[in-house]
């Protein structure tokens, strides 16, 4: 007879917490191994949670809607014959109370201004003899300004180098505003109106497009291509690329081979900004924006994007894209992006102005392809012929990256589509 703790797993290098967003099972269910147990979300992707074991569910330690630590024990399992089910729960519960009774004695909720402080966070306080009136005082970076692990180590890091502003009565950071507080005339609700809440990932989307618009100064950048010899390729392409892979040849790959060559002749729109430092990244990891079937948005990232060819980047899109409709991708997916990429042209639109996605600097958008009548330069003259033309537009953040990088930067993917080799081989 054993018991198996379930913990909240770790999803990833930047990831300390996730809520647990739904149970499947309850107390006193029988599990078998790889069942789901609950399905767990962080500010990135939604998890499902298999359970490693087989056994009957004991005790369950957190509820719905609870915001739980990495680590930290969820669920108890029960392994082996029932006649020891009751004693090994009696003594799980004793501890239980035991903990709670000396977490709130040690730890008492916030009374002070209302500001929600992880377990994690509080336990460092008390370690490091953090004043409740310091925790209220500082910046958290977290969703709706919610104070994180890495903002109080942050802060413990220079604590005492610099005064820390304190006023006699706590003074607590107003969150980020949602979308409805910003919202500058009033709002009436008519007869026939239909009201819909927003699910959690349409509340994600919200506070991070405006906390991106709060953050950096967008500028956005416009230029029309001439892909005429881009289409011609894939139109060449496309049927051989179909049955030796099995994937639908389409543009993306080679926006994003466009993509890394100019980040790796601009750097410095391959970077982020924290204050007035600027951090230029190794690594070239491009975001890819989805649409999904129920409306969201999400952004699956392609790892060292400049270590695949036009075959592996088509690859990896295939993949990235699949899982994200599916709701099959892991969190490091959508983790780790330093550059991203929106195709309007899925939707038959002609350009668009995208939000920069935070930390990054810049993203690029690109428009439907359309066939339009052109003035063409020859040995003998110029003509009007039919030439395939794209629009593609850069959003930038304009504390780092000025027009002159900006257009520079926009010029060069525009120059390698026009300039595509139409023997480029796949």
């Amino acid at each position: 007879m054993s018991q198996f703790e379930i913990i909240m797993p770790k999803l990833g290098e930047s990831i300390t917490e996730a809520t647990i967003t739904k149970w499947f099972k309850k107390e006193n269910d029988q599990v078998e191994e790889d069942d789901v147990l609950l399905e767990i979300a962080t500010d990135k992707v939604d998890s499902e949670i298999p359970s490693p074991v087989a056994g009957r569910i004991s005790k369950i330690l957190f509820k719905e809607g609870d915001i739980v630590p990495v680590g930290k024990v969820i669920a108890i399992i029960l392994i082996g014959e029932e006649k020891e089910v009751k004693e090994v729960k009696e003594v799980k519960e004793v501890k239980e109370v035991k903990e709670v009774k000396e977490d709130i004695k040690d730890n008492p909720p916030e009374k002070t201004s209302g500001r929600f402080y992880s377990p994690v966070i509080r336990t460092i306080a008390k370690e490091e003899n953090i004043s409740i009136t310091e925790l209220d005082a500082l910046s958290g970076s977290g969703l709706n300004s919610r104070l994180t692990k890495e903002d109080v180590l942050k802060y413990l890091s220079t604590r005492g180098q610099k005064p820390l502003i304190l006023s006699d009565t706590p003074k607590t950071k107003t969150p980020e505003p949602s979308v409805n507080e910003n919202q500058k005339a009033p709002l009436s609700v008519n007869s026939g109106d239909q009201v819909i809440e927003m699910d959690r990932m349409r509340r994600i989307i919200a506070d991070h497009m405006v906390m991106s618009k709060r953050t950096a100064p967008h500028v956005t950048n416009f230029i029309e291509a001439d892909v005429t010899n881009l289409v011609m390729w894939r139109s060449n392409n496309k049927e051989e690329f179909q049955r030796r892979e099995k994937l639908n040849l389409t543009y993306m790959p080679v926006f994003l081979l466009a993509i890394v060559k100019a980040l790796k002749e601009f750097q410095y729109v391959n970077s982020s900004v924290d204050g007035y430092k600027i951090i230029l990244r190794k690594n070239i990891n491009i975001g890819m924006a989805v649409a999904l079937p129920n409306g969201n948005l999400i952004v699956p990232v392609i790892k060292n994007a400049d270590n695949l060819n036009l075959t592996g980047l088509a690859k990896e899109v295939d993949r990235l894209a699949t899982a994200a409709r599916n709701n099959k991708l892991s969190p490091d997916d959508v983790q780790g992006g330093t550059f991203t990429i929106s195709n309007f042209g899925t939707f038959k639109n002609s350009f668009g102005t995208p939000i920069i996605s935070q930390p990054q600097v810049a993203i690029l958008a690109t428009g439907s392809i359309e066939k339009k009548p052109a003035v063409v330069e020859t040995s003998i003259g110029d003509v009007i012929a039919i030439r395939h033309k794209m629009f593609v537009s850069l959003s930038y953040d304009h504390r780092i990256v000025d027009g002159g990088l900006g257009g520079k930067f926009l010029r060069r993917i525009a120059d390698f589509l026009e300039d595509f080799d139409t023997n480029t081989p796949l």
